[in-house]
C-alpha cells in the first residue's frame, strides 16, 4: 500500500467496539495508507471525546447528533452545540457538522423529532459557514427538501444508497456520496451500478467502522447462531475496499483514492492537509 493515499470519511473510532485496540487499529490503519479519519459525533456526550481523539492521531472530525440519538438529546444540547462550534472555530481539526441528518427506517424515532434536531443543526452549520456529514437513511428526498430550505456550504452523504436521481441532486447540492463496505457484497447489484456510473469527482471512500463491515468480515444469521461473531469493520479495511470498488470501475486503487482523497478534502474544507 502507499502511504498517505487513503482518507476514511467516516470512522467512528470512538466507539466502545474500539476500546481495547483503538490506537492500534488506527496505527495499522496508517501503515495501509490510511492518512486521515473523519470522525463524526453521534451524542453531545462524545464531542470532547472525539475531537481529543482526532487531535491524538492527526486526524479530523465533526461535532453534532445524529438522527437515532435525538430521543436522548436536551433542550440544552443545541446551545451546548453552538458554544461547541463557536470554541472550535480556529481548530483546523474541526471540518463538519456531523453526524446529522434522518433516519426512515421503519421503527426508528419520531420524524417529526428527527426534523426538529436537524433543521437545528442544519442552521448552525449554515450559521458557522460549515459542512456538514449526512446521514440519509431511507431518507433523501426529505433531507434534499429540508437542504433547499436551509443551504449549506455542501459535505458528504454517508454510505449513500439512493437512487441515480437523488445523487446528482445531492451533487447539485455541493455534496459529495459515500460508499464502502456495502458495495463489496456480490449481490449488491443496484449499488455497485451506482458506485460505478457516478462521476468520480462526486464520491468518496468510507468505512463507517466498526459497522457495515465488508463481505469478507460479515456474518450471516445462521453464522451468528452459531457463534461466530460478527466481524469489526475498522479503518485500516479501507484499501481493500477502494481494491473492491476500483475493480469495478476497472480503474487503479490509487487512482480511486487519490481523487476520493482529493474531493473529502475539497468539500470538507482543509487545505491545510496535503497528501503525501
Amino acid at each position: 500500500m502507499q502511504a498517505g493515499v487513503y482518507i476514511d470519511t467516516h470512522c467512528h473510532l470512538d466507539a466502545i467496539e474500539f476500546d481495547a485496540d483503538r490506537d492500534e487499529q488506527r496505527r495499522l490503519a496508517r501503515v495501509r495508507g490510511v492518512q486521515t479519519c473523519v470522525i463524526p459525533a453521534v451524542t453531545q456526550v462524545h464531542w470532547a471525546g472525539v475531537a481529543d481523539l482526532a487531535h491524538r492521531h492527526g486526524d479530523v472530525y465533526a461535532l453534532g447528533i445524529h438522527p437515532l440519538y435525538v430521543t436522548g438529546a436536551q433542550t440544552a444540547d443545541a446551545e451546548l452545540l453552538a458554544q461547541a462550534l463557536s470554541r472550535a472555530q480556529n481548530d483546523p481539526a474541526l471540518v463538519a457538522v456531523g453526524e446529522i441528518g434522518l433516519d426512515g427506517f421503519d421503527g426508528h424515532p419520531d420524524m417529526e423529532l428527527q426534523l426538529h434536531w436537524f433543521r437545528l443543526q442544519l442552521g448552525l452549520a449554515r450559521d458557522f459557514g460549515l459542512p456538514v456529514i449526512l446521514h440519509v437513511r431511507r431518507s433523501v428526498d426529505l433531507v434534499l427538501r429540508e437542504l433547499r430550505r436551509c443551504p449549506v456550504v455542501g459535505g458528504i452523504a454517508h454510505a449513500f444508497n439512493g437512487s441515480e436521481q437523488q445523487a446528482q441532486a445531492l451533487m447539485d447540492w455541493g455534496f459529495v456520496l459515500g460508499f464502502g463496505g456495502a458495495l463489496t457484497f456480490e449481490r449488491a447489484l443496484q449499488l455497485r451500478r451506482l458506485a460505478t456510473k457516478l462521476p468520480l469527482s462526486g464520491v468518496v471512500l468510507e468505512t463507517d467502522a466498526p459497522d457495515i463491515p465488508p463481505q469478507w468480515l460479515y456474518r450471516t444469521a445462521h453464522q451468528r447462531a452459531q457463534g461466530m461473531p460478527q466481524g469489526r469493520n475498522s479503518p485500516a479495511e479501507l484499501p481493500r475496499i477502494a481494491e473492491c470498488w476500483a475493480a469495478l470501475r476497472d480503474i487503479d486503487p490509487i487512482d480511486l483514492a487519490r481523487t476520493c482523497a482529493d474531493n473529502a478534502r475539497r468539500v470538507l474544507r482543509w487545505p491545510h492537509r496535503t497528501l503525501a
